[in-house]
C-alpha cells in the first residue's frame, strides 16, 4: 500500500486527546512518595542504594508472618533476609517461582495460596515480592486474591520492574489467551528500588528497561529524552547518576498518571503507548522477547500509524527510531507475521467490544487515543516496521 493510500484510509480513524495530569514530570522529586492508588491506600516509592540490606525497616509494625516470593537468581540474598526476619521472631515462608513469564501461571499462584493457608496468613501479614516484573506481578496477585486482599511489598531488582511492573498496583497472571488478562488492582504497602541490585544485570536487561523509560519520555517528560540523547552510554550505566535520574523521572511519570486514574478508566491508557503491538509480539514469540524490546518496536509501529494517519509529523516519527537505536533497542520486526500479530492485537485490554483502540502521539507529551484505525493503515505501518528488520539489538551504541 502506498503512503497516500494509507493516509487516505486514516480518515476513518477517530482520535481524541488524552489529557495528562499536571505537575510531577518536571522534576524527579515526586518519585519519593506515591499518592493513593486505591480508594483508601497510599504507598511509598523509595529509590536509592543499599536499601535491600535493611528491607525489614519498610515492613508494617504489626506483621507476624511473611511470604517471600523471589527470583531464583536471588536465592542466596533472600536466605540472608530470612535469617534476619526469623531472628526477629517473624514466621517466614518462601516461594521460588520459575524464571521469566513461566512464573505467571495460575498453578504457581496456587502454590502461593497453599503456603498462605498452611501458615494461617491474615490481613495483618505481608507478602514480599523480590525480583523482576514477573515476580512482583505474581506476588501482588497472590496478595490481592488471598482473603480478598492482604498487604504486600514490592522490591524490584530489574530496571524494567522498577519503572514499570512494580509501580501502580497492577497484578496478574498469564493465560493461553494472552498476557495479564487475569489480575487485579491492588496497591502495595511500598515499593523499594535499590539501584545496587542493577549492577549484575545483563546488558539486554538494561536496554529493556530503557524501552519503558523512553516511553515515559515520549508520553510525558521530554527531559528523559534530552538526558538519553545527551549521554546514551551513561543512560545504560547502572552505577551512574544519569540512570538514577532517569529511574526517578520515569517513576514520577507513572506515579502521576496512576494517581489520576488508578483503575485505568481513562488517562492511564497512555502508559500503554507502544504496547498494542508489543504484547502481540510477546505472545507470538512465546515471551522470548524482552518486554522493553517489544515496546520499542511497538512505539516505532505506533509512530508509523500516527504519521501515516496525519496525527504526528514525520520528524517525530524519525526521532523514535533514532533515540531507540542510540541505546541499542530494536526498531523493527520480522516480515511476514502480520496475520499472527493482528489476531493477537484483537485481544487487548484497551479494546472495547469489537473496537480496536491504540495510544498514539500528536507530539511529545501529547498522547491521543485512536479508535478503529483502518486495517490498511495498520498493515502499512507494519510493513514499514518490518521492511528493515535486523537482528535484535544491532546498531546503536550496543
Amino acid at each position: 500500500m502506498s503512503q497516500a493510500d494509507a493516509t487516505q484510509a486514516a480518515g476513518q480513524m477517530r482520535v481524541r486527546e488524552l489529557v495528562t495530569p499536571a505537575g510531577g514530570a518536571e522534576g524527579p522529586g515526586g518519585a519519593a512518595a506515591e499518592p493513593a492508588v486505591g480508594s483508601d491506600a497510599a504507598h511509598e516509592v523509595r529509590v536509592g542504594r543499599g536499601l535491600v540490606g535493611h528491607l525489614e525497616d519498610f515492613f508494617p509494625g504489626d506483621v507476624n508472618r511473611v511470604l517471600i516470593v523471589y527470583a531464583p537468581t536471588l536465592r542466596d540474598r533472600v536466605l540472608g533476609l530470612v535469617d534476619r526476619l526469623r531472628a526477629q521472631g517473624l514466621e517466614t515462608r518462601l516461594l521460588e517461582p520459575p524464571d521469566g513469564e513461566a512464573a505467571k501461571r495460575i498453578e504457581v499462584a496456587q502454590r502461593g495460596w497453599d503456603l498462605l493457608g498452611e501458615a494461617g496468613f491474615t490481613r495483618t501479614d505481608l507478602v514480599v515480592g523480590i525480583g523482576g516484573g514477573t515476580v512482583t506481578d505474581l506476588a501482588g496477585f497472590i496478595a490481592a486474591t488471598w482473603l480478598r486482599g492482604v498487604r504486600y511489598l514490592n522490591v524490584p531488582t530489574t530496571l524494567l520492574a522498577m519503572v514499570d511492573a512494580a509501580i501502580g498496583g497492577k497484578t496478574g497472571v498469564n493465560t493461553l489467551a494472552g498476557k495479564n488478562l487475569v489480575g487485579a488492582f491492588h496497591a502495595p504497602q511500598a515499593v523499594v528500588c535499590d539501584l545496587d541490585t542493577l549492577s549484575t544485570l545483563p546488558h539486554a536487561a538494561v536496554t529493556s528497561g530503557l524501552g519503558e523509560i523512553l516511553k515515559c519520555g515520549f508520553i510525558r517528560d521530554p527531559k528523559i529524552l534530552d538526558l538519553v540523547w545527551g549521554a546514551p552510554r551513561a543512560a545504560l550505566d547502572p552505577a551512574g547518576d544519569v540512570l538514577h535520574e532517569l529511574v526517578e523521572r520515569a517513576i514520577a511519570v507513572k506515579v502521576d498518571v496512576v494517581a489520576a486514574d488508578p483503575f485505568e478508566h481513562s488517562v492511564r491508557a497512555i502508559l500503554n503507548y507502544g504496547h498494542t503491538l508489543a504484547h502481540a509480539i510477546e505472545r507470538v514469540e512465546d515471551y522470548t522477547w524482552a518486554h522493553g524490546h517489544a515496546v520499542a518496536v511497538g512505539m516505532v509501529f505506533a509512530a508509523e500509524v500516527a504519521a501515516r494517519g496525519g496525527v504526528m509529523d514525520s520528524s517525530l516519527r524519525g526521532a523514535h527510531r533514532e533515540i531507540l537505536a542510540a541505546v541499542g533497542l530494536p526498531t523493527s520486526y520480522a516480515p511476514g507475521r502480520w496475520e499472527q500479530l493482528r489476531a493477537r492485537m484483537r485481544i487487548d485490554k484497551k479494546n472495547r467490544g469489537s473496537h480496536t483502540r491504540m495510544v498514539l502521539l500528536s507530539g511529545i507529551g501529547r498522547p491521543v487515543l485512536a479508535e478503529d484505525p483502518p486495517e490498511e493503515l495498520l498493515e502499512a505501518a507494519y510493513e514499514a516496521v518490518s521492511v528493515t528488520a535486523r537482528p535484535l539489538g544491532e546498531g546503536g551504541i550496543g
